[in-house]
């Protein structure tokens, strides 16, 4: 592939579009949501401590009920995820990553419709059904696939 004048346009303006979202209020609330949550060690060890508890979840669903520690596993990994959504870091988070996602998934329907009306775009957001995605289904479901 040969460097033209418009490849260099093209990553110029990815530059600065990397750029904009760097700076902007959404990326710097993400970064703080991070850092409250991992600079509170007690919060860390609670982290810690899912993750340890999601490896014993795998190990007995292997077996499922037919597992000795199936109930207990499964009441203790429950009560560890309800405590961490509780936290108030946690929620924050967790709203800074939603907002920072559906910011990226504007971003990328921009780009794709920009291209074509026809690029599918996969997004989580309620976006997806404005943007020409579909099911795979052949519009079975009524969507515009």
């Amino acid at each position: 592939m040969m460097m033209t004048s418009e490849w260099v346009e093209i990553l110029d303006e990815v530059d600065e579009l990397n750029a904009m979202i760097e700076a902007s209020q959404l990326t710097k609330n993400l970064r703080e949501a991070r850092k409250a949550v991992y600079q509170d060690e007690q919060l860390v060890a609670q982290i810690q401590a899912f993750q340890y508890s999601k490896l014993q979840y795998e190990e007995v669903q292997r077996f499922g009920k037919y597992h000795p520690d199936y109930h207990r596993v499964t009441k203790e990994i429950r009560q560890q995820k309800r405590a961490l959504d509780l936290h108030d870091a946690v929620a924050n988070l967790r709203i800074a990553e939603r907002d920072f996602q559906q910011m990226l998934d504007e971003i990328g329907v921009l780009l794709a419709t920009t291209v074509s009306s026809a690029v599918k775009v996969d997004t989580d957001t309620l976006l997806a059904s404005s943007c020409g995605t579909g099911c795979g289904t052949g519009g079975g479901c009524a969507c515009s696939a």
